[in-house]
Order: C-alpha cells, then sequence, then structure tokens
C-alpha cells in the first residue's frame, strides 16, 4: 500500500515537471519568436506608432509573408498621418489598401506625394482615383504637378518634326511657317483612356493649318496672328484629351515660297507639254493620212495601167467580131 502510494506521488511529481517544463519551453520559444519579430520589425513598429500611422505589428509580420516591404507601406503611412489626410481603416487610406497597390506594382510612394501635392493645391484626388491613374501607367504625381504649373507643349514637336515648323498655304498661294506653343494643364477626370499631348499637338497643327488655308492673304495672318489662335481655340481641340488647352501662342511666323506661282507654272509647263504632245500626235496622223494617200494614188495609178493595158484587147475582139465597119 505504501509502495502505491509513493508510485501515485511519483507519478504526479513527473506530470507536474513535464507540464513545468512544456511550459517554460513554449515561453521560451514564444520569447525567442517575439524577440525575432521586434528585432525585424520593432523599429518599423515604433516609426509607425510614434507617428501615428496605425500599423500593428500583425500587420508588419503578414506584409513579409507577402513579400510586401514593410518600409514604403509605413513611409506611404507616416506621410499621409502627416499630411492630415484621411487614415481610417474603412474608408481612408488603409494599409491594405497600400498593400494591395504595392502587389499590383503600383508606386505608392508616388501616388501619396500626388495626393498630398493635390491636397496641398486644392485638387480633389482621392486614393481610388490616384492608384487608377498610376496603375494606368501615367505618372500622376507628374499630372498633378502639370495641373498646377501648366506645360508648354511646343507644336510641331521639334523631336518629331524635320523642319521644325508647320507648313501652311493661304488662299492667295503663300506659304506661311508657323511654330506655336500650347499651354496645357492635366485634366485629372480624363487622364485615364484620354489621349496624350501627341494628339495635342496633331489637332492644334490641323487647326493651325485648316485656319491659314481659309485666309484669303497671307497678309491678313501676318498683320494678326491672334486670328489663328482664337480661331483654333474655338474647336475645342482638348476634347477626350488628358489635358485642357489654357492658350495658344504663335511663336514665330515667316514667309515661305509662292507656292500658288509654282504650281501655275508647273500647270503651265504641264499644259505646254501635253500641247506638245497632241501637235506631235497631229503631225503623226496627218504624216500617216499622207502616206494612206499616196499609197491610194499609187494604186489608182495600176488600176488605170491595167484597164488601158485591156483597151487593145478590147479593139482587138471588136475587130475579129467584125464590130467595126468602115465609115463611107
Amino acid at each position: 500500500m505504501d509502495l502505491l502510494l509513493f508510485a501515485q506521488n511519483n507519478v504526479q511529481i513527473d506530470f507536474k515537471s513535464i507540464v513545468f517544463v512544456a511550459l517554460l519551453i513554449g515561453s521560451l520559444v514564444l520569447g525567442i519568436i517575439c524577440l525575432v519579430v521586434f528585432w525585424n520589425f520593432g523599429s518599423v513598429w515604433l516609426q509607425a506608432k510614434t507617428s501615428g500611422a496605425d500599423i500593428s505589428m500583425a500587420s508588419l509580420v503578414g506584409m513579409y509573408f507577402r513579400q510586401v516591404r514593410p518600409q514604403v507601406i509605413v513611409n506611404g503611412k507616416i506621410m499621409a498621418a502627416q499630411a492630415g489626410l484621411d487614415i481610417d481603416r474603412r474608408n481612408g487610406i488603409s494599409t491594405q489598401r497600400l498593400e494591395a497597390h504595392y502587389l499590383a506594382e503600383g508606386n505608392v510612394m508616388n501616388v501619396i506625394n500626388a495626393i498630398i501635392a493635390a491636397q496641398r493645391a486644392g485638387i480633389d484626388l482621392d486614393f481610388d482615383r490616384a492608384a487608377a491613374i498610376d496603375l494606368a501607367g501615367r505618372d500622376v504625381l507628374d499630372a498633378v504637378k502639370t495641373s498646377v504649373h501648366p506645360r508648354v507643349i511646343d507644336c510641331p514637336d521639334p523631336r518629331h518634326s524635320g523642319t521644325g515648323f508647320l507648313s501652311a498655304i493661304a488662299r492667295n498661294g503663300i506659304e506661311l511657317k508657323v511654330k506655336a506653343r500650347v499651354t496645357v494643364r492635366t485634366n485629372l477626370l480624363q487622364l485615364i483612356g484620354g489621349a496624350t499631348e501627341e494628339t495635342v499637338i496633331a489637332r492644334v497643327g490641323e487647326s493651325i493649318i485648316s485656319s491659314i488655308g481659309s485666309s484669303e492673304s497671307h497678309l491678313s495672318v501676318l498683320e494678326n496672328p491672334n486670328l489663328i489662335t482664337r480661331t483654333v481655340l474655338k474647336r475645342g481641340l482638348d476634347n477626350q484629351t488628358a489635358f485642357t488647352i489654357v492658350s495658344i501662342d504663335i511663336a514665330h511666323i515667316e514667309v515661305g515660297q509662292n507656292i500658288g506661282a509654282r504650281l501655275r507654272a508647273d500647270q503651265a509647263e504641264a499644259d505646254v507639254r501635253m500641247a506638245r504632245a497632241q501637235a506631235e500626235q497631229r503631225r503623226a496622223e496627218a504624216i500617216a493620212q499622207e502616206q494612206v494617200m499616196k499609197a491610194k494614188v499609187a494604186e489608182n495609178r495600176s488600176n488605170l495601167v491595167l484597164a488601158e493595158s485591156e483597151v487593145p484587147k478590147a479593139m482587138a475582139q471588136a475587130f475579129l467580131a467584125g464590130h467595126f465597119q468602115s465609115a463611107t
């Protein structure tokens, strides 16, 4: 009986020891894990915590497993918080939305900088639109800067134009060489899917050429170049584009060649060549007709000779037949 009680007591002691050791090992492992986590993410977490970025340690660990750079998300969240943007977890610029944009290969810092710049400039730009613009391949920060500070575009584009000017011809045939500068501001509402500045340059160039072409004389254009700009602006060239045209200025205009006179000279030369060709054709036809008539004359002469050769035969036959009688 004593042995049985002693064995039961030893079993209880061993079980308590095992539980104690297991708890000790678990605590030690948990402590090591916490130490490792804090060693890797502690500085980033403290940075976010002291800056009011509202990022938990669990979120930082999850970023590691999702292959998201925590420093990028933390920096973006800190910038948003310090700028006074809404970082609410439900409707604001939350950690989850920043991670989703990062995983979609978006530029998180560029989007945050663009939103802050738009807020400072009084432009309505939320995170969803900024992220969509960024994922569409557009530089959203540059778009916001262009909205605040308009961009000047040369027309024609010197990178793609060999002459560096637009050539237009007035109704009197005089060529005008024109260079224009288009001041544009980014239209954030149409930035996604809107035409780029190449389209704006093409539309402006086409409109300038059409405006000069409808002028009665090149002198009226030289006297008042603003006629071109007013006509161009009335046509609404910024429709369905990512830009809003602020102004169009004629930077340079000069007189080129007298295209009308050259065309008339070329036409006259062409008419002369045509007349010469027609005269040569008529001469050839006359020579051919002359040869035909000569052939007919020769043919008629041969027929006459044949006819004359038949006369003696007919006279001989007449004598033989007694058709001829003496006239007494």
